[in-house]
């Protein structure tokens, strides 16, 4: 490490070294620890930013002066630095200690009780860490974690550089627009009773840059979208490695990221091996009966297994006129106890309850649902190419999608459950296609878009007319669309984009916006496009997301420097709040209710 010397230090608490035994020095940081060990003798713990160093405390003064700080002050020490007697082999600095010849305080804790010890911040209620994130962010495995982001945003940057893509900032006051979540809305003092949006991500911005000519874009563009929070995904705000290119197709599209992301993974995460180019290819449905989900983990080796014709008619009520879908696991060999965890775990998940039944050492099944199968006993054995000492895990449900999604539920957890069935140790991408363009919403019922509504229709205009006359089933059309996925985490989510503005039109003509709706919704991009538009292609993939998935981390709230909770709440600085009234009056807004109100 170079000398980081400033009005204040003249080297970092984790600097020094044997070779500066006998020098003078000032350090300055926080007083992590005193520990007393008699009247005149103690030793302080001081960090910074870099690391920590010992002080040995001999004299009654010295002494004194420390036990009247709390901790978290930040002081500067100077001293001679000499040879500890007792060395600390697992500290950088663990052989050195600092005798002071002057202490100053620069900034004094004035709380005798912290809200959590620093060093172990993990291990405090969520709720106090995001009130006292800069205490939080003080403990090194928090701070680490920020470092590490800061690294990999520099490496996405400098790989896109390296391929060609120019970085371009798009605006963040913009208008709104559906693009699939609830926008956040910024009233317009100028312009009493309109709004600015802030942008749920850069789509229309990247695309009216390919239609001005922009080859190859790039950002590490901010996104906001009003949504609910989860493990991996924070609400309101997020960030992606957004990209777009000209004249350019599916395949272009996966080529950059495939050159640019397994380096950066291999370098920066806690497993150093990432799959190399290309990347596997599942098709969507594929995914969905194979996998049981379109995020799958490919590091797990099970696979789901459609058994309504094998099972459908053995007897058991749950199955009778249902979709069943089977996972088989060889050399599972957990308790009841641990399989009615396994079961309530997965219904928790999925929302539907799975069943069971083992082959056992004597090639006999028992258990769970094994009353029902004796008669088919042979078939079973046979079509599932049953070995002794298997599990299967089933479920069923009349809704293809509800059984396909409890048996990837199912299916993950046993793979979690067992390691001889889990590579874990790696990152495993592969990229998603073929999905549907269109779907039933769940809430609306309607036909809506099922990922980007920019996308292309295989098929084109032509298809899209058929699907209007009713000749073809909209929900059979398929999209130039692509989910891109590693370990099961969809980091991103790409398309070859729609650029004729009639292929436009008519995609919306399908869920009900006409020519004008369209117009006015996208006036940019549709007028971009009558102009003459080249082709083109993108995806952006989550940056949060990358580097919870490089840390190891389950939450994404770990790697954000200042997150918001579950509730889109930023306890730490009061977000939101109220304003004056004389804010309310300059934008000519009313509030007609109180959040205690809507409670």
């Amino acid at each position: 490490m170079s000398e980081i010397k400033t009005a204040y230090r003249t080297h970092t608490c984790g600097q020094l070294r044997l070779g500066d035994v006998g020098q003078t020095v000032t350090l300055a940081g926080f007083l992590e620890n005193l520990r007393e060990v008699g009247a005149n003798l103690g030793f302080a713990v001081l960090r910074d930013f870099y690391g920590v160093t010992q002080v040995v405390i001999e004299t009654e003064e010295m002494m004194a002066a420390f036990k009247a700080l709390n901790k978290e002050s930040t002081i500067q020490v100077t001293g001679v630095v000499r040879e500890r007697a007792s060395k600390n082999p697992d500290l950088p600095t663990g052989e050195v200690e600092v005798e002071p010849a002057a202490m100053t305080v620069l900034g004094r804790c004035r709380h005798n009780e912290l809200p959590f010890q620093v060093t172990r911040s993990r291990e405090a209620d969520e709720g106090a860490r995001l009130k006292y994130r800069y205490l939080d962010l003080r403990n090194s495995q928090v701070k680490n974690n920020i470092i590490l982001r800061c690294q990999v945003v520099a490496a996405l940057r400098a790989a896109m550089l390296d391929q060609g893509f120019l970085e371009i900032t798009t605006p963040i006051l913009t208008a709104s627009s559906p693009e699939g979540a609830r926008d956040y809305l910024v009233p317009s003092r100028k312009h009493p009773g309109k709004f600015y949006a802030l942008p749920q991500a850069p789509q229309q911005f990247k695309q009216l840059l390919m239609a001005s000519g922009f080859d190859k874009y790039f950002q590490i563009a901010p996104c906001f979208r009003d949504e609910d929070a989860r493990g991996d995904r924070s609400p309101g705000e997020f960030y992606q490695l957004d990209m777009e290119m000209a004249f350019a197709g599916q395949e272009d599209v996966f080529a950059v990221l495939e050159q640019v992301l397994p380096p950066i993974f291999a370098q920066y995460g806690k497993y150093n091996v990432a799959s190399p180019a290309p990347f596997r290819r599942v098709g969507y449905l594929e995914a969905m009966e194979t996998y049981g989900t379109d995020k799958p983990d490919l590091r797990i080796d099970l696979t789901v297994q459609d058994v309504t014709d094998l099972l459908g008619g053995c007897g058991f009520e749950p199955f009778r006129g249902a979709q069943v879908k089977a996972v088989k696991v060889t050399g599972f060999t957990a308790t009841r106890k641990q399989i009615d965890k396994l079961c309530a775990d997965v219904e928790v998940q999925a929302g539907q309850k799975p069943y069971w039944f083992r082959l056992d050492e004597n090639g006999e099944i028992v258990g769970g649902v094994a009353k029902f199968l004796q008669e088919e006993k042979e078939q079973i054995v046979a079509d599932l190419a049953l070995e002794p000492n298997t599990f299967v895990g089933l479920t069923a449900s009349p809704d293809l999608r509800a059984a396909q999604k409890t048996a990837g539920v199912l299916l993950k957890m046993l793979g979690a459950l067992c390691p001889e069935h889990m590579d874990k140790e790696r990152y495993e991408f592969c990229w998603i296609v073929d999905f549907p363009m269109y779907e039933i919403g769940e809430e609306s019922g309607q036909l809506e878009f099922c990922h980007n509504p920019f996308s292309m229709p295989a098929g084109g205009l032509e298809a899209l007319k058929k699907a209007k006359a009713g000749e073809l089933d909209p929900l059979s059309i398929t999209a130039d669309q692509y989910d891109l996925v590693c370990n099961g985490v969809e980091l991103s989510s790409g398309a070859v984009r729609n650029h004729d503005p009639e292929i436009m039109v008519e995609a919306f003509s399908l869920v009900g916006l006409g020519e004008e709706d369209v117009r006015a919704k996208f006036p940019a991009m549709y007028n971009a496009f009558t102009y003459g538009a080249p082709p083109h292609a993108g995806i952006a993939p989550g940056v949060d997301r990358m580097v919870m998935l490089l840390a190891g981390e389950d939450s994404i709230r770990e790697i954000i420097p200042f997150p918001m909770n579950k509730s889109a709440q930023d306890v730490m600085m009061g977000a939101p709040g109220t304003v004056t009234q004389a804010q309310l009056d300059e934008l000519h807004i009313a509030v007609t209710a109180t959040e205690d109100e809507l409670d």
